[in-house]
């Protein structure tokens, strides 16, 4: 379970409101900022275009989230998704005053001061607003008085999500349980104790003294969940039942709906919607940044190759991509053979079917650089799963449960597993088991900041891998 309940969902409106006009405070003062920076007069265009971007802007935050709940989620990554609002929002702008031929009256400077002053005076306000609600929370402000019925495994987890985070504004009452104390479950000691039964909880919840209830009790336990409604149903609190089915092996997790039915996913794509859109837009430039800057290199070891060894310069393989489909992955060569059948040896070390200039080329990945593209074209991103030839695949989705699912994304030149040392050749089951478990984890906590700190930390796991050969 770990962390998965933390974003328990709240009512905000008040919080929501706050937000928006803080953004809009933001938008505007930047403009202000910028006009005053370059010396200008206020204009009327320059109303009105603060008043079309607002407009713009609170429309694609629908799209982006920028209003929705951010409790338990890191400041870097709302800031991000208001920054690339902003961005989105301001090039619509410009794109729209193209069309419509609209000459507007602010220099450059203006425009540039704009857009740069406006983001951080977007990240500043929503940190301070963060602080405050944090402060707030923490001195026990408008708190709200929170039960959880059930004394099990789901419920003590949820106690501890609840005090590891004081900006839920959640002091927890205790737990409440009609089963004796001899089969209950031990109950760490600043988590509180077992305070009551159902009868205390409903007069407790009638005086006023808890305002939200979580149930807990698994799936199976219908009949007992359904008494405790019955009885809950006499008092004004708020209550939830918290699934037990974040006990199973999760990979993302999301909730919709099928016209009113909820549905939650199991095993899901998290690179969906913005995040897919931002995944891409990032493996795009990359990519050209990467082909334009080492394509005298590449050129170089093309040459090399087709030199010093018979045989084409470059080795494709058939792989898996995403959703299993396969691809044909690009390297150049480094071996005599080009083994792509229901058989495929490991390269080993010191492997009597490396070229020349082979050994090098794997050691140093340079042998992985026309990947991008790969990248490029769609087919692999610059951090994923690292693709296995099509018949490891066949041999290891047999052996290895869950296996299948690192291709739910986009194979990687790069991974989680490559920079915490499961590089290499797999020949153990104990080593494939760990390269999975890292892909598995790469696709529970996606985010783009990982992606960035994954591509920093190649550059030094490339020339001190030993498992590289």
């Amino acid at each position: 379970m770990t962390d998965r309940l933390r974003n328990i969902q709240y009512k905000s409106t008040m919080l929501d409101g706050l937000y928006r006009v803080a953004d809009a405070v933001a938008i505007i003062l930047g403009m202000v900022l910028a006009v005053w920076g370059a010396g200008e007069t206020t204009l009327p265009d320059h109303r009105l275009a603060v008043a079309a971007v607002l407009a713009i802007y609170f429309v694609i935050a629908e799209f982006t989230g920028v209003y929705r709940n951010w409790r338990g989620v890191s400041t870097e990554r709302e800031v991000f998704c208001g920054t690339l609002t902003w961005a989105i929002s301001l090039f619509a702008l410009f794109f729209l005053a193209t069309l419509s031929h609209f000459d507007h009256p602010f220099n450059r400077y203006t425009l540039i001061s704009w857009f740069l002053i406006t983001p951080l005076l977007l990240a500043t306000s929503r940190i301070v607003i963060r602080t405050v609600l944090r402060w707030m929370l923490a001195c026990g402000m408008n708190q709200l008085g929170v039960a959880i019925v059930g004394v099990n495994e789901l419920g003590i987890q949820l106690a501890q999500n609840i005090l590891d985070t004081p900006a839920l504004g959640m002091r927890l009452s205790g737990f409440y349980d009609d089963r004796p104390s001899s089969r209950l479950p031990e109950i760490p000691e600043k988590l509180g104790t077992c305070v009551g039964n159902l009868h205390d909880l409903v007069e407790a919840a009638r005086r006023g003294e808890i305002h939200r209830i979580y149930i807990t009790f698994p799936m199976r336990a219908e009949t007992r969940i359904r008494s405790v409604l019955h009885h809950l149903g006499d008092t004004t609190a708020s209550v939830y039942i918290v699934p037990d089915f974040f006990v199973f092996e999760i990979l993302h997790s999301r909730w919709s709906d099928i016209r009113g039915l909820p549905v939650v996913s199991v095993y899901e794509n998290p690179l969906l919607g913005v995040d897919g859109i931002l995944k891409r837009a990032s493996d795009i430039v990359l990519s050209s940044l990467a082909l334009l800057i080492l394509s005298v290199p590449m050129m170089l070891v093309a040459i090399a190759v087709k030199l010093t060894s018979p045989g084409p310069i470059f080795f494709k393989q058939r792989r898996y991509g995403l959703d299993g489909q396969e691809i044909l992955v690009w390297k150049f060569r480094s071996m005599t053979v080009c083994e792509d059948g229901a058989k495929v040896t490991q390269a080993k070390k010191n492997d009597s079917r490396l070229t020349p200039i082979g050994g090098f080329i794997r050691k140093t990945s340079i042998d992985e650089l026309p990947q991008l593209f790969n990248v490029f074209v769609g087919s692999m991103s610059m951090v994923g799963p690292r693709p296995h030839a099509s018949a490891h695949n066949e041999q290891y989705r047999k052996l290895i449960q869950n296996y299948m699912l690192r291709h739910k994304v986009k194979p990687g030149i790069t991974g989680l597993a490559q920079v915490r040392g499961w590089r290499g050749e797999t020949d153990t089951m104990e080593k494939m088991e760990r390269r999975v478990q890292c892909d598995h984890e790469y696709i529970r906590n996606w985010s783009i900041w990982l992606d960035l700190r994954i591509l920093f930390k190649t550059v030094f796991v490339l020339f001190g891998d030993k498992n590289a050969y």
